[in-house]
């Protein structure tokens, strides 16, 4: 009766999708906690590269059962496009996925509200990726939002319309062009289609399959670093993305939390605007950059790149309780000769810490670094026992540092490209 954990320890885009799918064939349930469309989760395969935003990630595995929870903010538009395109698999979707009635639907002028919002800040956006996130998650905390349940009442439209009102007296404000009677007909129609799925009280599906003996695996979206409460505020998402989100999330108590799965990049990554203490704005950083692909599964924005930071690592696994982690691209730092390791910050004030500050944003933050030798060969199709020493070394440094076994290391993207150190769940 455990429910185990898979969670970013950054600022997202760590690798999620590809574990999910890799550790599914081993659960029964795989469950989307938080997040929305703004997520994107990259699986690959068979020479073939699928990106979910809203979908769990266990979805190609036929026998597994994929739950779109509550805390997720869902787009009817942007999964009705994603179903769509998973046609061509000739998967039988309609038969494992469930999406919960509780989740928070995300409609058309959430988008606009994002644009307008985004834009108001000038120089200080955030970062949004204008996919509706922050709008429905202040519709839902504001207590006006609509949920998935409610396209099942008879005055679903009316609902909508009071929702709709109350957005476009916001918007008359704003110089954003668009044309909701277009917009209307697209959302009704995907409405229709999200129908057409099983829409359950998933926290009762859940404790259920528990209670039966199941086994599930809760699916984080973003990082840990960028979660509301505990990020880098105010450059986080709108949700919380810790191990805690899995349980409102879900609907599950934390008694039943089993293994907390951290996942990180070999290095550091991060889009759009924030702090970032080890970010490299030279050649090594736009090497990185090249060598890892790094640029945004669902904005296609390029990504910030920097060596792995420790103390925020540190950070993100003790408030998560992370018992595994599990290490992403090492193949990627196999082009320098030497990688560095932050180990602590010198604050502005000459304090030494290994801890992450409070104020980040005007705080200046300079990373003190430990270098150690690379490994400069390929990783292709090497097992756990032909791993160059060097990678072996560098292994070994971040367990002592962060006091937590590596269980996992991935070489490249497709799933047969992994590495696994420790036994995973049968």
């Amino acid at each position: 009766m455990k429910l185990d954990v898979l969670l970013g320890l950054q600022w997202g885009d760590e690798g999620k999708g590809k574990i999910v799918d890799v550790l599914a064939p081993g659960y029964d349930v795989v469950a989307r906690f938080q997040g929305g469309p703004n997520a994107g989760h990259t699986l690959e395969f068979d020479g073939i590269k699928h990106v979910l935003h809203q979908i769990p990630s266990g979805i190609f595995r036929a026998k597994t059962k994929n739950v779109i929870g509550n805390g997720v903010v869902l787009d009817p538009i942007v999964f009705k496009s994603e179903i769509e395109k998973l046609q061509k698999y000739n998967l039988d979707v309609k038969s494992n996925l469930y999406i919960s009635k509780k989740a928070t639907l995300i409609i058309p002028t959430h988008r606009l509200l994002d644009q307008a919002q985004e834009k108001a800040k000038g120089v200080n956006k955030i970062g949004s990726t204008l996919k509706g996130i922050g709008p429905s998650y202040q519709d839902k905390i504001g207590r006006q939002g609509l949920r998935v349940g409610d396209v099942l009442a008879e005055n679903f439209k009316m609902k909508l319309h009071k929702l709709v009102d109350l957005h476009l007296e916001i918007l008359k404000h704003h110089d954003i062009v668009f044309n909701w009677t277009e917009l209307e007909s697209q959302f009704l129609e995907a409405v229709a289609f999200l129908k057409q799925f099983k829409l359950i009280d998933s926290e009762y599906f859940l404790n259920h399959e528990l209670k039966a003996g199941a086994s599930i695996l809760a699916e984080g979206a973003q990082g840990s670093l960028l979660d509301i409460d505990f990020g880098s505020y105010p450059f986080v998402t709108s949700s919380n993305t810790v191990t805690a989100g899995a349980c409102t999330g879900l609907g599950v108590a934390p008694c039943h939390i089993g293994e907390v799965f951290g996942i990180f990049k070999a290095y550091s990554t991060r889009v759009g605007s924030g702090p970032f203490p080890t970010e490299l704005l030279n050649e090594e950083g736009e090497a990185m950059r090249k060598e890892g692909k790094e640029f945004g599964s669902t904005t296609g924005r390029p990504r910030r790149c920097g060596w792995i930071d420790l103390p925020s690592l540190k950070y993100s696994i003790m408030i998560n309780g992370v018992t595994q982690l599990l290490m992403m691209k090492a193949d990627v730092l196999s082009i320098f000769p030497a990688i560095k390791i932050c180990t602590q910050y010198k604050l502005s004030n000459g304090t030494v810490t290994d801890q992450v500050p409070y104020e980040q944003i005007n705080e200046n933050i300079t990373p003190i670094y430990v270098e150690v030798k690379g490994w400069s060969c390929s990783l292709k199709g090497l097992v756990e026992a032909e791993l160059p020493k060097e990678l072996q070394n560098y292994v070994e440094f971040l367990e002592r540092s962060l006091e937590v076994p590596i269980s996992l290391i991935s070489t490249g993207p497709d799933r047969s490209e992994t590495i696994h150190r420790l036994k995973q769940p049968a």
